[in-house]
């Protein structure tokens, strides 16, 4: 089960102690077993901070407080705190991560089951797509991009598999495979019944919990040869 750790202090040295966890960070690089550490200072009160730590679990929490460099640091930390920090040891029993459940609609909703209203709902109006498939591989806006989904849906039948997502910040990466059966014109190709398949990730940048910009890497090329468009045989 993963487990967090709640580390509250005060302090007016909160530039010094920053470097002191950056020193812990590089002492314990490849022995360390936290997986995630944020630090907040309290909006209303500016010398109380926050910080909340992530482990795989209890026991992997205890592992990291025995390394000898977390007791060392961590000495010199309390030095720097106007009185002793305080410790909240939690449990995780739900890990909700909203931007990576939006990205997750756009492809379940949106792109197969064909929810285009849902667009102006998950994006910004300004939002920005980056697609190596288009000739403007730069475009702005949600009726673009619905656009792009109704194109997509008028040439094929398809379905997606989401094999992992990774958040990192404002950002969400989505490794998928697109598999779809040729059903409409596709790039001056006429329907030839074909089943297809293609690899692909996708990264969305958000903001205030919608989607303001896009990436999308894919094997076209390889599409576009199993729909007998490219004879690869006969590039040198």
């Amino acid at each position: 089960m993963t487990f967090v750790q709640l580390v509250e202090c005060r302090t007016r040295q909160f530039e010094e102690m920053d470097r002191l966890m950056d020193r812990w960070v590089a002492a314990t690089e490849g022995r360390r077993t936290a997986t995630h550490s944020l630090v907040g200072r309290d909006h209303s009160d500016r010398d109380h901070y926050v910080e909340i730590i992530e482990f795989p679990s209890f026991e992997k929490a205890m592992e990291n407080s025995n390394l000898p460099e977390t007791d060392r640091i961590f000495q010199e930390i309390v030095a720097l705190c106007d009185e002793m920090p305080t410790f909240t040891d939690l449990d995780v029993v739900r890990d909700e991560q909203l931007n990576k459940a939006t990205a997750r609609r756009f492809f379940e909703d949106v792109a197969v089951d064909g929810d285009l209203d849902l667009l102006d709902e998950l994006f910004l109006p300004g939002y920005r797509d980056h697609d190596i498939g288009k000739a403007e591989q730069t475009t702005t806006g949600p009726a673009e991009l619905r656009r792009d989904v109704e194109f997509w849906r008028g040439a094929f039948d398809f379905d997606f598999t989401l094999h992992r997502q990774i958040c990192e910040g404002d950002q969400v990466a989505t490794h998928w495979t697109w598999t779809g059966t040729h059903q409409g014109d596709f790039m001056g190709v006429q329907p030839t019944g074909r089943e297809a398949a293609m690899d692909g990730v996708t990264v969305f940048r958000f903001e205030d919990g919608r989607i303001a910009e896009g990436w999308w890497t894919y094997d076209l090329l390889g599409l576009l040869r199993q729909l007998g468009a490219v004879d690869l045989r006969s590039v040198p």
